[in-house]
């Protein structure tokens, strides 16, 4: 497989994108324009990990043990391990909207 090294030099400028996107993203009331975006920003193959990293964040968030997902749901444990450890931490993005689901009463 041929990866591209890193450019040091090209990183504040991603970083710039990514953050660009977000702010164009919470403008937008629109589910369905997201959802094209995503559908046209992403491979088929991203968009499926993109979302069964949230689908499995929900899931220990529900009480579902790491072990319990990776045998239901054929889940690599290194990779609930991770969405396990990032729920984890005190200033959690992932938590924040978590919270943020419950609290709409869109769970």
């Amino acid at each position: 497989m041929n990866q591209t090294k890193p450019n040091p030099e090209l990183e504040p400028l991603l970083n710039s994108m990514v953050k660009e996107i977000c702010e164009l993203l919470s403008e937008s009331n629109d589910p369905d324009f997201i959802y094209d975006f995503f559908v046209c920003l992403f491979t088929p193959a991203e968009l499926r990990d993109f979302a069964t990293r949230w689908f499995l964040v929900r899931e220990l968030d529900k009480g579902t043990t790491q072990r319990e997902i990776a045998a239901k749901y054929g889940m690599s444990l290194c990779k609930i391990t991770r969405g396990s450890r990032e729920l984890k931490k005190p200033d959690s993005a992932f938590r924040r909207l978590l919270d943020y689901v419950k609290k709409s009463g869109k769970d």
